[in-house]
């Protein structure tokens, strides 16, 4: 399945730690791609950076309009999932969301626009509380790919061994 994250809105400064959170959650949970409005430079230099030191080749791509590539995705034959508090209840749907070939995912940053809910195939809550994106979007992902995503290798300069007690990290050239 290819997945791609729609980050639908970025308050400049106020936003940026919440906003690379939401790509590095997607990044590290199976999606190969993020777009985002107003996307800082920093941001995208911190994903490359992480890409470069652990692997991976997951992108940045800076939009003008994410309506246009709500469009155009969905024009393309993909499926997309609005995550929301007001929606269908994630173990309710996501057997049926496993089985698309595409699949965008939206998280707004600020109040998302009532037509986001019109165009998405699926309005999907995680909880019907108050919560961050970043929360949704890992316990989305991680349903989605059945927990799969965390035996991911990236193939990086780095490396975490497992330890029951210490920090242990291997580095040198890409493996």
């Amino acid at each position: 399945m290819r997945v791609v994250v729609l980050r639908i809105g970025h308050r400049l400064v106020r936003d940026y730690r919440v906003t690379t959170h939401v790509a590095l959650v997607a990044r590290a949970f199976g999606a190969e791609k993020i777009f985002l409005t107003n996307a800082e430079d920093d941001i995208k230099k911190t994903i490359s950076e992480v890409n470069d030191r652990w692997g991976g080749s997951f992108e940045v791509e800076e939009i003008a309009n994410w309506r246009n590539v709500i469009r155009e995705w969905k024009g393309d034959g993909g499926k997309v999932a609005h995550l929301t508090m007001y929606g269908i209840s994630v173990d309710d749907i996501i057997g049926k969301i496993k089985h698309d070939k595409q699949l965008m995912i939206v998280v707004g940053a600020e109040k998302v626009p009532r037509e986001v809910y019109d165009l998405s195939d699926y309005n999907v809550s995680i909880g019907n509380q108050p919560h961050s994106e970043i929360a949704a979007l890992a316990i989305f992902l991680d349903r989605l790919f059945a927990g799969r995503q965390l035996k991911l290798e990236f193939q990086g300069k780095m490396k975490i061994i497992p330890s029951a007690k210490d920090k242990v990290v291997k580095t040198g050239e890409a493996s």
